[in-house]
């Protein structure tokens, strides 16, 4: 009878044990994130040609878990028919794409898109207003939500916004009504054709943290005066950024990338 007591208790302490290990929190989970305008693969210095391999050398380079692309064709005339860029760099770079039309051009669709490492569990197109008296050309916003390794889930976009203020604000507010309300970790990146000082990145800094408030110039590539491409992560996350670098690349695009690490608890 005290052996069988002595069994039973112990089996309830490795059981305990067991389940106190599992409850343990989940490890930090650790990625790298670029933003990337890669003005549809066309190098500015090499005349109309295209070079998707150029900017897919630039990702491989960097290593990064999720790129943020902005200007991106598919089945354009300039870029090739039935050539789809975002396609192009995830199998160039081994990983998985989703693109956001923005607008036509030239038979084809222009636009933003993501890269992810991860699996894509669910996505989301979103068309950015313009407003009627101050006319350009239509923006968007593309949202990827992907599984984690450690089977949490995260919400990665990206998005390029309009060249007026006023057009960039409303594009703002709607990209708050779509995500404002989210309970998942999220990055948004992109080129927001707006300075750090300007009333759009204040709108966005009320509501996400920026990987850096002293960011260096992404624009142009040759001696950068303009810092415009961003990265940044919803507030009130486990989300933690750190070492954004601006990559010193001169050829294949007329913007600099920009990488950032996270972690998140």
């Amino acid at each position: 009878m005290k052996k069988y007591l002595f069994s039973l208790l112990t089996l309830l302490t490795l059981n305990a044990e067991a389940g106190t290990l599992s409850d343990k929190p989940a490890k930090k989970q650790r990625f790298k994130v670029m933003t990337y305008n890669i003005h549809h693969c066309n190098p500015p210095s090499a005349g109309e040609k295209i070079d998707v391999e150029a900017i897919a050398k630039v990702i491989n380079a960097e290593k990064p878990d999720f790129v943020a692309l902005q200007e991106v064709d598919v089945n354009t005339e300039r870029s090739g028919k039935g050539k789809n860029q975002a396609k192009q760099l995830a199998e160039l770079t081994g990983m998985k794409c989703y693109f956001s039309k923005a607008i036509d051009h030239q038979g084809g669709d222009y636009g933003v898109a993501v890269l992810t490492k991860f699996p894509i569990v669910d996505s989301a197109r979103f068309a950015l207003p313009i407003r009627p008296e101050l006319k350009e050309e239509d923006r968007t916003i593309a949202a990827v939500t992907v599984t984690l390794p450690d089977k949490r889930k995260l919400i990665f976009a990206s998005t390029h916004l309009g060249l007026k203020e006023p057009n960039r604000i409303q594009q703002a507010e709607t990209i708050m009504k779509h995500f404002g309300n989210t309970e998942l970790p999220m990055i948004l990146a992109g080129d927001f054709n707006a300075t750090p000082e300007s009333p759009v990145i204040a709108y966005f800094d009320k509501y996400f943290t920026r990987t850096c408030t002293d960011c260096k110039p992404t624009i142009p590539v040759e001696q950068p005066k303009k810092t415009i491409d961003f990265i940044m992560h919803k507030q009130g996350s486990k989300l933690k950024s750190a070492n954004t670098t601006v990559i010193d690349e001169k050829y294949a695009s007329d913007h600099l990338p920009v990488t950032a690490e996270f972690t998140l608890d």
